[in-house]
């Protein structure tokens, strides 16, 4: 049942590269009997972490827990090549768990993107030279104003308030998508929450997750739970399925820490998508209609990690919609944080399937509800030149009101 749901298996047809085989390979290596070798390695990076699987297993076994024990197990025992340990390092030890440098490599990339010199390496060719080009073409436009500007403020809510939650604006969803940040606090505010963005907050902690390192994925739990869970807040809000799905799961990866463990399971379950919250809350009737023939595909980690199907369709039926499903709606595109560009090739046949299944149902507009599939859904736009937008669920409801 789980290797139809494995993207990887699809692409590729190796036993290795399915879920089943996975965990025979995590088994072997953990008994001893295979050694954590290249091989090993090179068939749990090529795992997108997607979950598609866990979703279909009617054994319930917990694929994702292994995954990530597996590739803490790579990071802590394996020797990857010096290059790639430094580069490793730099973007999870120094970029991620701070804002100030990943503002400051933002404003770089941002320059390369304004100053013609994208526009240079991509008309001569030396991106296609290089091997670069799809790259280049995933890599998202850095936006004038950061989210890191609105650290400490409270945004009251408009009318009657209904509700007070702590937002987290997220890493690179604060340089790349800082006005989706700007209009999910406009869409609660409507809807009568005062929203308050704390000053201490940090990285949700996902990317590192992934990629194994534990450790470093604690660090910014624990920051984060001491910016944000109070009392007087109802929820913890995330407009990004990969951010909140991390989140979800402070309270695992803190449970033997004695002095975080409790406050852990406090902050998880405060924690709520956007949509999942604004669902519960229930809309407020919006000024106008957005009426478009939409697609809405699942992210992985809002589907798969948080079991939220239905909100996000509720939430465009209620502002006129015209919602069309395609086929797999909650199969993987292929970004999974930042496998699109270690593991472009395998991505981009993901996301080529992943468009088939689009493009069947003509879509005017393509909504998702995470930072990293809007980039995959772009590229996979531009790939197979159709005429669509896409867009978070919350572009959407921030039009209508």
């Amino acid at each position: 049942l789980c290797l139809d749901q494995c993207p990887t298996y699809r692409a590729l047809g190796t036993e290795m590269d399915s879920p089943r085989g996975r965990i025979y390979q995590i088994v072997q290596v953990d008994a001893g009997r295979l050694a954590l070798s290249d091989s090993f390695v090179s068939h749990i990076d090529r795992c997108l972490g997607c979950l598609n699987c866990q979703t279909a297993c009617p054994s319930g076994v917990a694929y994702g827990s292994l995954l990530e024990q597996a590739r803490a197990q790579i990071a802590e025992n394996y020797k990857r090549p010096w290059l790639a340990t430094k580069l490793r390092q730099h973007f999870y030890r120094d970029i991620l768990p701070s804002f100030r440098s990943l503002a400051g490599h933002a404003r770089f990339i941002r320059f390369y993107q304004r100053s013609g010199l994208q526009s240079l390496a991509r008309g001569t060719g030396i991106l296609k030279l290089l091997g670069m080009e799809e790259l280049d073409a995933l890599s998202p436009r850095m936006e004038s104003d950061f989210s890191f500007q609105d650290l400490g403020r409270v945004i009251p809510a408009e009318g009657e308030r209904r509700g007070r939650v702590a937002f987290l604006i997220g890493c690179v969803a604060s340089v790349a998508f800082a006005e989706l940040n700007r209009a999910t606090i406009r869409v609660l505010t409507k809807n009568g929450i005062e929203v308050h963005i704390p000053e201490k907050q940090a990285c949700c902690g996902a990317l590192q997750l992934h990629a194994g390192l534990l450790d470093l994925a604690r660090e910014q739990a624990r920051r984060n739970i001491d910016a944000m869970l109070r009392p007087e807040f109802d929820a913890i809000i995330s407009n990004a399925a990969g951010c909140g799905s991390a989140m979800k799961e402070y309270a695992g990866l803190l449970h033997e820490d004695e002095r975080y463990r409790e406050k852990a399971q406090e902050f998880t379950a405060k924690v709520r998508d956007i949509n999942e919250y604004l669902a519960e809350v229930g809309l407020l009737e919006p000024k106008r209609r957005v009426s478009a023939r939409v697609t809405y595909q699942d992210p992985c980690h809002l589907a798969h990690a948080q079991g939220i199907r239905s909100a996000p369709r509720q939430l465009l039926r209620h502002i006129g919609a015209e919602l069309v499903e395609s086929a797999r709606p909650d199969s993987c595109c292929g970004s999974a944080g930042v496998y699109n560009v270690v593991q472009n090739e395998i991505s981009m046949k993901v996301l080529d399937e992943k468009m088939g299944y689009i493009g069947s149902v003509e879509p005017e507009i393509i909504a998702t509800a995470n930072v990293g599939c809007m980039l995959q859904f772009r590229a996979g736009v531009e790939r197979q030149k159709m005429n669509a937008r896409v867009a978070h669920v919350v572009e959407l409801l921030d039009e209508a009101y």
